[in-house]
């Protein structure tokens, strides 16, 4: 049996219902575009109504009175004004459209991406930050993370820049453990590769994340604006530190936040103690000291290393002696024991007598030794004396003999540094990549930032005593005579430079009138010894020496019968002169 049709107005009738409400629509939008002001001012009208009646009800009744006068004293003044009803109804208007205006509220909350990220952070805290016996846990297996995060922010790239976490009054947070776990987590959350500074406040409950900005290397050392008896070890963040130091950054002058060690009689720690990885900045920053402990103050360097790094230091003056030998290291390090000692019976024989310090012990004698683990190694080989003993005496004693030491070595020779070295350098510095471990092992406390792999030279932290552990940026100080330094930073270092008053190695010697009048000014300044003066004492007179001058003694005669295979050699290696490159011989004369 054949199916009947549909009638034609049974069939059509979807298509002309779905055209009917389309043309519905189009009339209603094109009607509220065209009654739009009108429906924007009686919307306005309507609110400026409701906020009328609010402030008539929240008006005390013994007040009313008075409102209402003020209100008929506006109306009359505005009658009796040329114009004054129209601009009233002009006014009205225009407060009706602007309170009638279309507020769309702005999107709360981070998108779906940010969402994600937000929720798996809540997840893998809830390990940590729940426990079976509480009642109202704030983290759930499953659970919201917007009790848990009330403040956060990202960057352009979607990962955190500020991040506050609430945890339950029950977690450890005093514990060291506890934190660096919690710690850990949320580095490698929150992205690897930057630094993150954790802010725990145990008294609210809350840990504060802020990702730190990477400080400004390209700034060379120069002649910073501090008093006496302050270095600058570097620049580090603002919010550590309660002092800033104008500085030339290229082109332009601003204020960059310092660490600054002071030292002197009055000073709790007297003595740096610098480690660090080959390459990280520890020869950078004696430089930087050097440089700056030259203006007041005289300079006895030993480098361990022998690589040269002091070479431009070398006949400067205030430069006392720049030593690369063991036989040169010994011979330096024992009279600077001498000074100190005679420094400290100066100053107890004046105290005593009730007159002022004599003026050659407050001239500061800065001792600064690098790599000094290297000459501990070859003096064992040799059967000589440890040149880190002779530091005893300036450690112990040299805060009231105004003597400073600066010792820098690798991170990996902690072990063998001496014990008086270890105990009295409160002033430490780790430069170059560490781990938390090694920091706490050198620090005495672990940072509140969190360390990375990769890290510019001269990058690292600092702590001064008990204080707080500083991020640290050495100043460029480059050697200026490496042909790999740039112009710019070898003028920075060559003008600090104090002028040459002794011919370094390589350079043309003095003629014998020149000789004769240094030997006349000599004799006039006996009273002031120096290293190589004190070098000469110790090994003795040479064979045919005139008469009057000391014999050496057996004992001196044996030791240096021992040396004298390694005195050679190292007469041998310093008397080839050091080639120098051109670009800072002719910026150094210039």
């Amino acid at each position: 049996m054949a199916r009947r049709p549909l009638p034609r107005i049974l069939s059509n009738g979807g298509a002309q219902l779905a055209r009917s409400r389309e043309l519905a629509r189009t009339a209603a939008d094109s009607a509220t575009d065209v009654l739009q002001p009108l429906i924007t001012i009686a919307r306005g009208l309507r609110r400026l109504a409701v906020a009328a009646r609010r402030r008539w009800t929240e008006t005390p009744k013994d007040r009313r009175g008075a409102l209402l006068f003020l209100v008929a004293s506006v109306i009359l003044v505005l009658a009796l004004v040329p114009y004054g009803p129209l601009l009233a109804v002009i006014s009205l208007m225009a407060a009706a459209a602007w309170q009638g205006r279309d507020r769309a509220p702005a999107p709360e909350g981070p998108d779906e991406s940010r969402s994600e990220r937000l929720q798996s952070l809540y997840e893998a805290l809830v390990p940590y930050f729940s426990v079976a016996e509480d009642p109202e846990p704030l983290y759930t297996h499953g659970g919201v993370w917007q009790k848990a995060f009330p403040a956060f922010e990202f960057d352009d790239t979607g990962r955190f820049t500020h991040l506050v976490i609430r945890y339950p009054a029950y977690f450890t947070d005093g514990e060291a453990e506890s934190r660096a776990r919690i710690e850990h987590l949320l580095t490698a959350k929150a992205g690897r590769g930057r630094e993150y500074h954790f802010s725990w406040n145990e008294e609210a409950n809350h840990l504060c994340l802020d990702v730190l900005a990477a400080l400004p290397t390209d700034i060379p050392v120069q002649r910073f604006v501090t008093a006496p008896g302050e270095t600058v070890l570097g620049f580090t963040d603002p919010t550590r530190v309660q002092r800033t130091l104008p500085l030339t950054h290229g082109a332009q002058r601003q204020d960059v936040p310092p660490v600054v060690w002071r030292t002197g009689i009055r000073s709790t720690e007297p003595h740096l103690l610098a480690l660090g990885q080959p390459g990280t900045g520890t020869s950078t920053l004696l430089r930087s000291v050097a440089l700056q402990a030259l203006h007041h103050g005289d300079l006895l360097i030993v480098d361990g290393g022998g690589t040269g790094e002091y070479a431009c230091l070398i006949g400067r003056d205030g430069v006392l002696a720049v030593e690369c030998g063991l036989a040169g290291a010994l011979t330096s390090l024992e009279w600077a024991a001498h000074e100190t000692e005679r420094r400290l019976i100066s100053v107890n024989r004046a105290r005593q007598e009730g007159r002022p310090t004599p003026d050659d012990t407050k001239r500061r004698l800065w001792i600064l030794l690098d790599r000094p683990s290297a000459f501990t190694h070859l003096a064992a080989a040799d059967g000589r004396k440890d040149p880190q003993s002779l530091l005893q005496v300036p450690l112990r004693h040299g805060r009231a003999a105004n003597v400073t030491v600066v010792v820098a070595d690798q991170l990996d020779a902690l072990d063998s540094l001496s014990d008086a070295v270890r105990q009295h350098t409160r002033a430490r510095v780790v430069l170059g990549p560490a781990t938390a471990d090694e920091l706490t092992a050198v620090l005495g406390v672990p940072p509140h930032t969190t360390p990375v792999d990769q890290v510019p030279p001269g990058r690292g932290y600092a702590r001064l005593g008990a204080g707080p552990v500083h991020r640290l940026q050495v100043p460029a100080t480059p050697d200026p005579y490496d042909e790999a330094t740039g112009d710019a930073h070898r003028q920075a270092v060559l003008a600090l430079l104090p002028p040459r008053t002794t011919p370094a190695d390589g350079e043309q010697a003095s003629t014998p009138a020149e000789a004769e009048l240094r030997k006349i000014s000599t004799e006039k300044t006996e009273n002031r010894s120096s290293p190589a003066e004190h070098k000469l004492e110790a090994e003795g007179a040479p064979e045919g020496a005139p008469e009057g001058q000391p014999e050496p003694k057996p004992e001196t005669a044996e030791a240096d019968a021992q040396s004298a295979p390694v005195a050679a050699e190292t007469a041998t290696i310093s008397s080839a002169p050091e080639p120098v490159p051109a670009k800072a011989v002719a910026a150094e004369t210039t």
